[in-house]
């Protein structure tokens, strides 16, 4: 039995086949609308060449690492360096005819897998960046370091693209307030500490995996959180564009586009993971919120207290406002 407090995601394909019938297959040239803010069960490697040209703003991609894992029956076995290369070229030809010209192009992997992704990539892309993302969460190794880094490579598919910095301000706590003329500089003064809206940068701390208590924790093994894509699909998108993810696992891509008014498409070859994907989709219509994320920026780790109490706070002062520009309570 599992304790009240654990949220985890883990029915059965029995138990979810309602969210199952919701996913469609894709076996022949398919139109753009036909496509829109479905999930789509079937092989990624099968079904791209399908899909219509220039038609994807974005490209989030989380493929399988080059380790021995097993993906609730769906098993993928370690390869060689040359295998695993030309694993990832065969997925990443398949994509790059869908892509619009001034689309962007993010890919998960680990330190072992980056070295391989990341040279493949550079073939069809221009790399503007690889981001360090600070999972913490890794098994002790007493004769190495214990492995909790994981990289995102960036990149587009030409010089012009998308990149909204402003939208993905991190909130951090200055250490050493600053003032001018007695007035903080670049920071704001609250009851509960000093706070500075910054620009992030390519070394990601303050996002944890999702567990057992959060409503947006699946079974799924290498589930990634919704704040680590909301990132990706805030600076490199716009409302009403097209995200794709080719391996959409328990669906967090999928998901967070929605949450952020994005169109999404999401390709995942096993029927469990869509089934997940798909009750996500159907929690998303009732919750919007990103944990971690709240009124347009990006907190730190351990501070949804604060959040909470921001975002009442910024109720509060909306309600206030409200009263004082319509005092007779008209709508």
């Amino acid at each position: 039995m599992k304790s009240p407090r654990n949220k985890t995601i883990e029915f059965s394909l029995e138990e979810g086949r309602q969210y199952a019938d919701r996913c469609i297959s894709v076996w022949k040239d398919t139109e753009i609308e036909t496509l829109l803010d479905k999930t789509i069960l079937g092989d990624s490697l099968q079904i791209l060449d399908f899909f219509p040209k220039k038609s994807v703003d974005l490209l989030i991609a989380d493929p399988y690492y080059n380790l021995d894992k097993d993906f609730h029956g769906i098993r993928f076995s370690k390869l060689n360096e040359t295998e695993y290369a030309r694993y990832t070229e065969s997925w990443i030809k398949k994509v790059v005819p869908l892509l619009k010209d001034t689309a962007s192009v993010y890919v998960c992997c680990d330190w072992q897998s980056s070295l391989i992704i990341g040279s493949v990539l550079n073939q069809y892309f221009h790399i503007a960046n690889r981001i360090t993302w600070q999972r913490e969460k890794g098994r002790g190794a007493r004769a190495n370091w214990k492995n909790a880094l994981e990289d995102i490579w960036f990149a587009t598919v030409s010089k012009r693209y998308t990149f909204h910095v402003d939208a993905v301000m991190c909130r951090r706590k200055v250490i050493a307030p600053y003032k001018i003329d007695g007035k903080p500089k670049d920071w704001e003064e609250t009851s509960d500490g000093n706070y500075r809206n910054t620009y992030p940068s390519n070394f990601w701390d303050d996002i944890s995996i999702p567990y057992w208590s959060m409503p947006e924790n699946t079974a799924h093994p290498t589930q990634k959180p919704e704040k680590l894509f909301a990132k990706l699909i805030l600076a490199s998108s716009n409302e009403g564009d097209v995200v794709l993810d080719p391996f959409l696992g328990s669906g967090t891509t999928s998901v967070v586009a929605k949450k952020l008014g994005r169109h999404y498409i999401g390709i995942e070859q096993n029927p469990l993971y869509c089934a997940w994907a798909e009750y996500r989709l159907e929690q998303a219509e009732r919750d919007r919120s990103i944990q971690g994320y709240t009124n347009g920026v990006f907190w730190e780790r351990n501070t949804l207290a604060l959040q909470n109490k921001h975002t009442k706070n910024r109720c509060k002062m909306s309600s206030a406002r409200t009263a004082a520009e319509n005092p007779s309570g008209e709508r």
